[in-house]
């Protein structure tokens, strides 16, 4: 049976099976929405960051809470590093309170009891709003309200690079599944690709709408991305001018090859399966949809 999805609704978390829909359980603890979800590479553990102020570990098979780190303002953005020994999350700036990245090494329990991380990273200017490890978790990728991107040093906390491609914020980082690149999604109407290591950018997606999410496939040369007008705005339109639909595009030609509808709200999150063989997608209209490829899919690609 495929791998179970992780999935946040509202302050509860939900683990589903994505081969037939069946949901397994929850983890139950969080008072507010639940912002980000993370699991560590052999599954055992999940890290979620909640509006309701906390950062919580929890036990992946039985739900149980194995640790709370309590923070002063809603935790935006989470992560596990390459072996699940490090975690990070960033807490926004918000009620005079100045945005965070904190490190915290679970190999000392000594850190989440006592609340204090063996590293913090402020960040005065743009509050962080997307941000995932990089290869072998030696630096973080993190994407600002401004639409900067930066490199930070899990080690000595040092700025290592920053750069500025995009316009408005950025709402989404994934990484390739050999962590050499990662994709970005911004309200500038479009999705980057970038290289881990030198953040050199590589290819623009353009669409004409606010870019919530991107994943790049982990077979093909593929890109999906989600979006759509800003949620205020949707009563005021039909969903065919609302632009719901999925979009795939070539990760190295640019070009837009498909869409998938199906969703009347904007689209918030999409992801790929890890075999590729199919993606989901986490709407405003309070639905995730798993879509799977047609064999032709696979066909094509193969012939091309």
């Amino acid at each position: 049976m495929s791998s179970p999805r992780i999935l946040p609704v509202t302050s509860i978390v939900n683990v589903w099976y994505s081969v037939n829909g069946e949901r397994l359980g929850t983890y139950n603890g969080h008072t507010g929405a639940v912002w980000c979800v993370d699991a560590d590479w052999d599954t055992r553990h999940v890290l979620t960051g909640s509006a309701d102020n906390s950062c919580r570990l929890w036990d992946c098979e039985t739900g149980k809470q194995l640790a709370l780190v309590k923070t002063s303002s809603a935790v935006r953005t989470c992560g596990f590093d390459f072996g699940g020994n490090i975690i990070m999350f960033s807490t926004d700036k918000q009620m005079g309170y100045q945005c965070f990245v904190s490190f915290f090494d679970l190999r000392d329990p000594s850190q989440i009891e006592n609340n204090e991380p063996y590293m913090k990273i402020p960040c005065s200017d743009s509050k962080i709003t997307s941000a995932v490890w990089g290869p072998l978790g030696e630096f973080i990728i993190a994407g600002h309200e401004s639409g900067e991107l930066n490199q930070f040093s899990a080690k000595s906390g040092e700025q290592l690079s920053n750069i500025k491609e995009h316009t408005k914020q950025i709402n989404d980082i994934q990484t390739s599944r050999d962590m050499t690149m990662f994709i970005t999604a911004s309200k500038d109407n479009t999705a980057k690709l970038f290289d881990c290591t030198t953040l050199e950018h590589l290819k623009t997606f353009r669409t004409e709408r606010p870019v919530n999410s991107a994943a790049l496939s982990p077979i093909f040369d593929h890109v999906v991305l989600g979006g759509g007008q800003e949620a205020m705005d949707v009563t005021t339109t039909s969903t065919r001018i609302g632009k719901f639909e999925a979009r795939f595009f070539h990760l190295a030609f640019e070009e837009e090859f498909g869409r998938v509808k199906g969703h009347f709200g904007p689209i918030n999150s999409v992801a790929f399966h890890p075999d590729g063989k199919s993606y989901s997608s986490g709407g405003e209209d309070g639905y995730v949809r798993i879509h799977y490829f047609d064999p032709q899919y696979f066909e094509f690609e193969f012939e091309a």
